[in-house]
């Protein structure tokens, strides 16, 4: 017997009320957690350890959010930090290249920079659309496309650099300095960046035809295809935003070392799915929201922020606390479309 109208309605209620009691999920653990940690250190609850805390985020939350793109429509990407690695040691080699001269010839320390960042944003790009057109004109699996570049951009990277490291030149090193350094209103570059790189996912994937058309893809690819929509054109366009926001994440942080070694961007993309899976994207896809990748990326500096100042296990246990919680947020999801 079908149910009464109103207890279908109420059923309907019960749902969207567990819907959204989910999605807050990340939210109140992350208020739990800053009670926790200022109950347990007061230097925890300071502005500049907030600030630290934003500013470490901001990196990996810039490369969450291109992630959540690519878990929503199904995929998935392992080659994220490997890909950082190289992108940061290609472009120091081409500024440091530039800054020697090429011909006879000498550049401004300005443009060498400015040439730097776009090289290394379009090469995010170029990365992300290989990938793309490996998983959907090739016909590979997503695991097995960037398991493989996985190894080919560190290999790439550690030829680069002969084993060591690739150290931007001094005199660049301290013209591109203040974008990670420089502070705006009092907050700094990279968090401001952040906000924007998440505000801009958050309107591509709520408010357009093509955020539509990524939840669709996963929630169901053959449904899509029927439906006329474009889907291997869509799935390597979430690549190539992937790339360019590894790209992004790129640019902000080579002035922080001001070098690129072979363990640069190492376990990058263990912290970016985890952010993306805690903020209570579907591993399964089709279903997530930016504004949750950003709030399970801060939450995971968190919990490796309050690991640091209580000491209550090893630094070096940071990553194996991440990989827990992937399992357990997988586990919870079980089932879950």
């Amino acid at each position: 017997m079908r149910p009464a109208p109103t207890e279908a309605v109420q059923s309907g209620r019960a749902l969207r009320f567990a819907h959204r009691l989910y999605a807050l999920g990340p939210l109140v653990g992350l208020i739990a957690l800053c009670i926790v940690g200022t109950l347990l250190n007061r230097d925890f609850a300071t502005v500049d350890n907030m600030m630290n805390v934003l500013t470490r985020t901001s990196f990996i939350g810039i490369i969450a959010v291109g992630m959540t793109f690519v878990i929503i429509s199904g995929g998935i990407d392992l080659s994220v930090g490997s890909m950082a690695a190289l992108i940061a040691g290609s472009m120091i080699w081409l500024m440091n290249g530039l800054a020697a001269g090429i011909g006879g010839h000498t550049f401004a320390p300005l443009l060498i920079l400015t040439l730097g960042i776009v090289f290394a944003l379009v090469l995010g790009g170029l990365f992300g659309c290989a990938h793309g057109l490996l998983i959907t004109k090739g016909r590979i699996e997503p695991f097995i496309v960037t398991l493989g570049t996985l190894g080919i951009f560190r290999a790439v990277l550690t030829w680069l650099a002969d084993g060591g490291a690739l150290t931007l030149d001094n005199s660049l090193s301290d013209l591109y300095g203040p974008v990670y350094y420089a502070s705006l209103f009092g907050v700094p570059v990279p968090i401001w960046v952040f906000l924007v790189v998440a505000a801009g996912g958050a309107l591509i994937l709520n408010r357009t035809a093509f955020g539509r058309h990524v939840q669709a893809i996963g929630s169901n690819e053959q449904v899509a295809r029927y439906a006329a929509i474009r889907v291997d054109t869509v799935k390597i366009v979430t690549y190539v935003l992937l790339g360019i926001c590894v790209g992004v994440a790129t640019v902000l942080y080579v002035p922080r070392l001001g070098s690129a070694t072979p363990t640069t961007g190492l376990l990058w993309e263990l912290e970016a799915i985890a952010s993306v899976v805690v903020g209570g994207t579907a591993l399964k896809g089709g279903e997530g929201r930016v504004i949750g990748t950003v709030i399970g990326a801060i939450l995971l500096s968190v919990i490796a922020n309050i690991l640091n100042l209580t000491s209550i296990i090893s630094v070096y246990l940071n990553a194996a606390v991440q990989g827990v919680v992937i399992i357990f947020v997988a586990f919870v999801q079980r089932g879950r479309r």
